[in-house]
């Protein structure tokens, strides 16, 4: 099992967003675990959310009366700051826009989104179901009927297969039969989720503080690098007295069926320099899924560019010409290009006028956004001593997006690289095998070099246009 890790979330429900903590499954003296920062004495369990990062990570240095407070890292995350506990995208539930996503067609982001918000809406009811087992009755009693229910569904593990199980006639009859399943227990589920969750966070913090959800999502967005003060006012001083009790119940999972979801952990934030709302992010996606030629954003030390993707015969074909990609600084002048008439490599696909008329924006969504960037910080935090809080998941989707511009752009090196014989090529190999792992000091030591000169091969074959 991989190294014990702790990873921010959030959870909108109701119209409003609350941030906290979870401890996805790790094993200790020879069982199974798993947390959320809450508390499971007392008759209720519940876990504390919190209306900004700020306010989690000020309870998070000042508290130790929880779940979490005698997990292996709690003490690295009780010194970490509000842009370290800030979830990223990927860890971001929406829990009131479930019925919106089903009321749609299926594409592969509402598959994916569907299929982790589940996950997390189950993690969350194994963690707070404290009724007791009876050893008479067949089948254990729950409070989270509605839940079990849920994910006992077919159509739900079917989420777990991609956007490929809702194709065709019986794919679309499968997530016909899922908003139907949706319909008729997601209200029963949110009520039973609903009684475990503390608006409070632990006391600290009043219901009436938290923004619309869009709203909080805004002021995260822009605000998430609060420095030590921001933090510190963010809520009263709540430290535990000194005989507060920091055994910290946790929930065993063990025989738990479901497999744990490959998670990452990094706490570093991202390095992308662009910003767009989620809203107009998914709806642009309708369109350039369509079309069959994405968006995609890609981060390099020259700078972070946009540009488009598609694939013929499997192979990766971009907005370039000559082995060059072009990159553009803002959709606008990505869009600009698009309807000018210079000849590129893209305009012999079917679909290319579609695109070149069109007035949806070019924005990415987060599986077509590779920032080499953040993997070289990364690498250099773990090996000056963040060893623990990042995995090798760091570098999955990255090297995706580096293998597609490697071979458009003919780049031999890059291929070197990342052989099977590599250090780079090893960690790499680890990420897609078991991305959860974590990513020791000596691997990120090792690895810094490679991915320098990888980073450097691919930014030669990239060309930033005005």
């Amino acid at each position: 099992m991989a190294r014990p890790s702790i990873v921010p979330i959030a959870l909108t429900l109701d119209d409003r967003t609350g941030y906290t903590l979870w401890a996805p499954p790790w094993e200790e003296d020879g069982e199974e675990w798993q947390a959320f920062l809450g508390n499971s004495e007392g008759e209720t369990a519940v876990v504390h959310l919190f209306p900004t990062p700020a306010a989690l990570a000020a309870y998070c240095r000042t508290s130790t009366d929880h779940d979490l407070a005698d997990h292996p890292v709690w003490p690295v995350v009780a010194g970490l700051g509000a842009a370290d506990v800030t979830p990223d995208d990927d860890h971001r539930y929406d829990l009131d826009g479930v019925y919106d996503v089903v009321a749609d067609n299926p594409d592969r982001w509402a598959v994916e989104e569907l299929a982790a918000t589940f996950e997390m809406t189950g993690r969350l009811a194994e963690c707070c179901d404290t009724a007791p087992d009876d050893e008479d009755d067949d089948e254990d009693e729950t409070a989270f009927e509605s839940v079990a229910e849920l994910m006992a569904a077919p159509e739900v593990a079917m989420l777990g297969l991609g956007i490929d199980a809702f194709v065709g006639r019986a794919g679309e009859e499968a997530w016909i039969r899922l908003g139907g399943t949706v319909d008729e227990l997601w209200e029963d589920v949110l009520e039973e989720l609903e009684e475990h969750l503390d608006w409070t966070g632990a006391g600290t913090v009043d219901p009436d503080d938290y923004p619309p959800a869009a709203e909080s999502a805004a002021v995260v967005d822009d605000g998430a690098d609060l420095d030590d003060a921001d933090v510190d006012d963010a809520v009263p001083d709540t430290a535990a007295p000194d005989d507060a009790d920091e055994t910290g119940a946790r929930d065993d999972t063990r025989g738990d069926d479901t497999a744990a979801a490959a998670v990452p952990t990094s706490t570093i934030s991202s390095s992308s320099r662009l910003s767009a709302d989620p809203a107009a992010v998914a709806a642009a996606a309708g369109f350039w899924e369509g079309v069959g030629i994405l968006p995609v954003e890609v981060v390099v030390p020259e700078g972070a560019g946009l540009t488009l993707r598609c694939y013929v015969e499997d192979a990766a074909r971009f907005l370039g010409a000559d082995r060059e990609v072009f990159l553009f600084h803002t959709p606008a002048e990505l869009t600009a290009f698009v309807r000018g008439e210079e000849d590129h490599d893209l305009t012999e696909i079917a679909s290319w006028p579609e695109v070149a008329e069109t007035g949806t924006t070019p924005l990415p969504v987060d599986q077509d956004r590779y920032d080499l960037v953040e993997v070289a910080d990364v690498l250099a935090e773990v090996a000056d001593g963040a060893a623990g809080l990042v995995d090798h998941s760091v570098l999955v989707q990255p090297v995706e997006g580096v293998r597609d511009l490697a071979e458009y752009a003919g780049l031999t090196r890059v291929e070197e690289l990342l052989g099977t014989g590599t250090p780079l090529g090893q960690a790499v190999a680890r990420a897609e095998r078991d991305p959860r792992a974590a990513l020791r000091a000596e691997d990120a030591a090792r690895l810094t070099g490679p991915w320098d000169e990888l980073v450097g091969e691919v930014s030669a074959a990239l060309v930033f246009r005005d």
